[in-house]
């Protein structure tokens, strides 16, 4: 539930007033010894404040609870950059002041009035040093938030007393009361730094407006080194080329527009009267906030009043989870009758980027319906890296004991490993979830359907740069790839690795053998390197092709070879995405780090699905062999 903001205190007997706490706002979930503690927008605070954990597993009964995790400095106050780096501060006492209970023994308490659920919370809670009873005062509102205001603290909340709990809901029944005028506002860019600066100079302010963006000023102060640069390191990977607001902003020196995705937190003087904010300093990022909270309506103040005319909010309907691909305020999804568990949600998978387990399973399950297609009954190759893109990561392709009923696999025969494998088919959401939650970063199908396992859909040449070759000769490769193939009457179709090199697909349609299929790989390969032999190769064995020639790896056409799907992420700097391309865009200045988790919707919505192709009807093998013929080489 959350409150909207009122210019001044005031006095009401049916109002009750508590401390405004400077921390992040959390839901406690727990049943006998299994606890979930989670912010807003469903992020795991387990790993990052295990002290709390441990005192809330000892609170003995099933409830759901609703409070604010802070540090509090040496002066007893709340200190919000002190929990943000909790691991430098530990020195600090570490706190969860609970002030709401929605559930009590799975009986629903959100119906009852506040003060009958705070009666209720104050007897079940044990206090401790971490875990505190957030009390509160009936009706003196002034008193009470000018005795903030002496201890410097960041204001006071009022809320009706018989107000009910609307859950994710924004009412005029809450109030903040702020005694330092500060306010969240979206981050849309930043400018250029000027004389010595560096990074930035400052960034952009928005608010939600409806379904827009609007400009409410811009920040350069209250910045230190170490902040311009954790901002600058945050923003830089979900830059853009276009401005995100409808209007033209005006600014003093060049803007880097960036995908509205962040929170700050902003101190400024007043509101003007075109909504600006004046003279506004940075305070922090909040990377517990949602910018859909950030809008117009939330940050219009209730006028002064000494008893507020508030209308009685009618109570909603249970609330429901969220949906499938959101971090949905339990460590599981669900869809429909099965439900996926995950775990460690806010477990850092890119660190430069600051992109989290959580936010790659979000990704899989908006992009699922561009790359389910290219999964749909193929075996997968799991390759997981459950520590982030940091870990060496391992292959793992048996589904187990482990795997959930509901996961659909199929036994192969492995000649290499003289076994069956039971491998898992990803046809869905769930088990895409379901792979992402065991750390699979990156997606790893067969070539070929569990329909036709011996029959290969497509052929691929995987152009496999080495350590100093430069990518333009990766793209020269490509270019010519698909000459050779367009001579023998074949049809292909590109895309980025994901990593530093290409990926060129070329329909078979089923109709051929793997090993068939790899021996006309072979020929398109040797054509190519014939043609451009001083920095191409069909060597595989690093050491003996030398660090400068480009692999023609025409053996990913052999039986359960794989490599990464069309849309997979790879466990790379920038969280890459593995990208069809048109083939006009194979050229100079081609680089694969632009295609990303950040900028791959974006370009979907121009592009649409340019991969669709490789299920054509595919080559004739016997027109395209009779066309094939070395030509002069040409390099």
């Amino acid at each position: 539930m959350l409150a909207k903001e009122a210019q001044d205190a005031f006095d009401d007997p049916n109002w009750v007033f508590e401390i405004k706490w400077d921390g992040y706002r959390a839901i406690a979930e727990i049943t006998g010894n299994d606890v979930k503690l989670y912010s807003r927008n469903g992020i795991s605070f387990k790993n990052s404040y295990p002290a709390i954990y441990s005192e809330l597993k000892k609170i003995g009964q099933s409830v759901v609870l609703d409070g604010e995790i802070v540090v509090l400095n040496k002066d007893g106050k709340s200190d919000f950059q002190k929990l943000q780096h909790y691991e430098e501060n530990t020195e600090f006492p570490l706190c969860y002041y609970v002030f709401d209970i929605l559930s009590l023994n799975a009986i629903d308490l959100c119906d009852q009035p506040l003060r009958e659920r705070k009666k209720i919370l104050k007897k079940i809670m044990k206090q401790n040093g971490i875990i505190k009873y957030s009390d509160h005062v009936e009706g003196d509102g002034v008193r009470f938030f000018k005795a903030a205001q002496q201890k410097d603290l960041e204001g006071i909340m009022g809320k009706k007393a018989d107000s009910l709990y609307h859950k994710g809901k924004r009412t005029r029944e809450w109030l903040k009361i702020k005694h330092h005028h500060s306010q969240e506002a979206i981050v849309a860019g930043f400018t250029e730094p000027a004389g010595g600066r560096k990074y930035f100079g400052a960034l952009v302010l928005a608010i939600k407006e409806g379904k827009n963006l609007r400009y409410v000023g811009h920040t350069g102060s209250g910045f230190s080194e170490k902040t311009l640069k954790e901002t600058y390191d945050l923003l830089s990977p979900i830059k853009r080329n276009t401005s995100p607001f409808k209007e033209l902003i005006k600014t003093n020196s060049p803007v880097t527009w960036v995908q509205p995705k962040y929170v700050c937190e902003i101190k400024f003087t007043e509101w003007t009267s075109d909504h600006k904010m004046r003279h506004p300093i940075f305070l922090q990022i909040r990377k517990d906030k949602n910018i859909n909270d950030v809008t117009m309506e939330a940050i219009m103040p209730v006028k002064k009043s000494s008893k507020p005319a508030l209308k009685k909010t009618p109570s909603p309907k249970k609330a429901v989870k969220g949906k499938p691909g959101q971090n949905v305020l339990d460590d599981e999804m669900n869809f429909g009758k099965v439900q996926v568990k995950t775990s460690n949600l806010s477990k850092i998978y890119w660190p430069k980027e600051r992109i989290t387990k959580g936010m790659l399973i979000d990704y899989y399950q908006e992009i699922a319906d561009y790359i389910l297609p290219y999964l749909k009954d193929r075996p997968e190759s799991l390759k997981r890296n459950p520590n982030g893109i940091n870990d060496v990561g391992f292959f793992h392709k048996d589904a187990g004991t482990n795997a959930p009923a509901w996961i659909q696999s199929k036994k192969i025969y492995s000649e290499s490993v003289n076994k069956e494998i039971d491998y898992i088919i990803c046809n869905d959401k769930p088990t895409l979830a379901y792979l992402n939650n065991l750390g699979c970063i990156e997606l790893n199908p067969w070539n070929s359907t569990i329909k036709n396992i011996d029959r290969p859909d497509y052929m691929i040449i995987d152009i496999d740069p080495s350590e100093k070759n430069r990518f333009e000769q990766v793209v020269e490769t490509a270019n010519m790839v698909k000459e050779v193939l367009d001579n023998v009457g074949a049809s292909s179709f590109c895309k980025t690795s994901g990593a530093s090199g290409l990926h060129v697909f070329v329909p078979m349609g089923q109709k051929y053998s793997y090993e068939q299929v790899k021996e006309f790989a072979h020929l398109i390969s040797a054509v190519t390197n014939e043609r451009i032999p001083s920095f191409t190769t069909l060597e595989r064995n690093l050491k003996k092709r030398g660090d400068k020639k480009i692999y023609l790896d025409y053996l990913q056409n052999r039986k359960g070879q794989t490599l990464a799907s069309a849309y997979s992420v790879r466990p790379r700097i920038g969280a890459t995405v593995s990208t069809p391309l048109e083939w006009k865009e194979v050229k100079k200045g081609l680089n694969p780090k632009d295609f990303t988790i950040n900028t791959i919707f974006a370009r979907l919505k121009k592009t649409g699905d340019l991969f669709k192709g490789i299920f054509g009807k595919g080559v004739d093998l016997q027109k395209a062999l009779g066309n094939i013929s070395p030509e002069k080489k040409t390099r």
